[in-house]
C-alpha cells in the first residue's frame, strides 16, 4: 500500500474494511469520509473552542483541576510531554469525558465534567459532539472488527462505556524567526484504542513511515483522521499499528496562525483486559504476545510517562 486509505462510511462496512485495514497495517492511520458528525455542530464546536481559549489566563487556570492529571477541565500550556521528550509540547487544551449516571460501577475512573460558564452554549455543544464522536467510533470499529475476522459487534461491549476523552487543543502562534518547521507536538504515540482527529486539514500532521521517513497527513475538508491507539496494537499484537506521529509547524503565512484540533481518544472500559486476539499470535510463538493488562492500567503507565499523572 502506497497511500493512506481514504473511505466513505457511507459505503457498506464490508466493501470498506479490507482498504482500512491494510491502512492500519502500513501505516497505522487512515482517512474518514461522510462520518456523520454535522458540519454545522463542527463549526459550532470550533467557535466555542476558540471562544473559550481567548479568555483571560486566570480565568482558564480557574478551570484547572489540581491532583486530575489533566482528565478534565483546564490544562495550561507547556505541561503535557511526550514521553522521553526533553521539552513540553506548545499547547494548551481542555479535556471532556463521559458522564456516567450516579452510582455506575465505573464512576470511579471518570471525574465528573466541569464546564466553563463564560462561554454560553458550551456544554450543550460539547455534549452533542462527544456523542457524534462516540456513534463515528462505533462504525469504525465496526469496519476494523470485519477486517479482523471478528464479529461485526466484537468491541461494542469492550468500549461501552469507555474512559474516551475528547480534547480541545489550541497551538498559539509562533512569532519567533524560527517559526517555521518549530515541533508543535513532538513525537509521540497515543494510548488509547482509535483516535478521531477533526482539524487536521490544517498542514502540520505528521506520521513516521516503516521506512523512517515523515509522511505528512493532508484529509480533505471536513474528513476524520482515524489512527490507531497503543492499545489496540497491544491487542492485535502489532497487526494494526499504532505509529509515531507528530505537529509540525507549516511553512509560510500559516507558520505564525494559531492552530485548533479536537481529537477524540476512544478507550476501552477501565475494566477491559487487553489480552493479544488469537488471531493475532503465531502459532509458534505464543510467548511473544505481551502480558495481558487492564486498560484502565495500562493508561496509568503511560500518563506517567507523559507527565500527566
Amino acid at each position: 500500500m502506497t497511500a493512506i486509505a481514504s473511505v466513505s462510511l457511507a459505503r457498506p462496512l464490508p466493501e470498506i474494511a479490507d482498504e482500512l485495514g491494510r491502512s492500519y497495517a502500513e501505516f497505522g492511520f487512515g482517512i474518514v469520509r461522510d462520518h456523520g458528525i454535522p458540519a454545522d455542530l463542527i463549526a459550532r464546536a470550533e467557535q466555542m473552542s476558540k471562544a473559550f481559549f481567548a479568555l483571560p489566563e486566570a480565568v482558564k487556570l480557574s478551570y484547572k483541576i489540581e491532583g486530575g492529571g489533566g482528565a478534565r477541565g483546564y490544562t495550561p500550556f507547556g505541561t503535557e510531554r511526550a514521553k522521553d521528550a526533553a521539552v513540553h509540547d506548545l499547547k494548551e487544551f481542555w479535556h471532556v469525558g463521559r458522564d456516567l449516571p450516579p452510582g455506575d460501577a465505573l464512576a470511579d475512573y471518570m471525574a465528573p465534567n466541569v464546564w466553563p460558564s463564560e462561554v454560553p452554549g458550551f456544554q450543550n455543544t460539547f455534549e452533542e459532539l462527544y456523542a457524534a464522536f462516540d456513534a463515528a467510533g462505533d462504525t469504525i470499529l465496526r469496519a476494523i472488527a470485519i477486517h479482523l475476522g471478528l464479529a461485526e459487534d466484537f468491541f461494542v461491549p469492550t468500549v461501552f462505556n469507555g474512559n474516551s476523552v475528547m480534547r480541545l487543543l489550541h497551538y498559539p502562534p509562533l512569532d519567533s524567526a524560527d517559526a517555521e518547521g518549530a515541533i508543535r507536538a513532538a513525537a509521540h504515540g497515543d494510548i488509547n484504542t482509535i483516535t478521531l482527529l477533526l482539524g487536521a486539514e490544517e498542514a502540520g500532521l505528521e506520521l513516521l513511515t516503516k521506512q523512517g521517513e515523515w509522511l505528512a497527513v493532508d484529509p480533505p475538508a471536513g474528513a476524520l483522521v482515524v489512527n490507531i491507539g497503543d492499545m489496540l496494537d497491544r491487542l492485535t499484537n502489532g497487526k494494526l499499528r499504532s505509529t509515531t506521529h507528530r505537529v509540525v509547524n507549516p511553512k509560510g503565512a500559516a507558520a505564525t496562525r494559531a492552530r485548533y484540533s479536537m481529537p477524540f481518544f476512544l478507550h476501552f472500559r477501565p475494566d477491559y483486559v487487553i489480552e493479544t486476539l488469537p488471531s493475532c499470535i503465531e502459532s509458534d510463538s505464543a510467548e511473544a504476545a505481551p502480558e495481558p493488562i487492564s486498560s484502565h492500567e495500562f493508561l496509568l503507565q503511560r500518563l506517567r510517562e507523559i507527565n500527566l499523572a
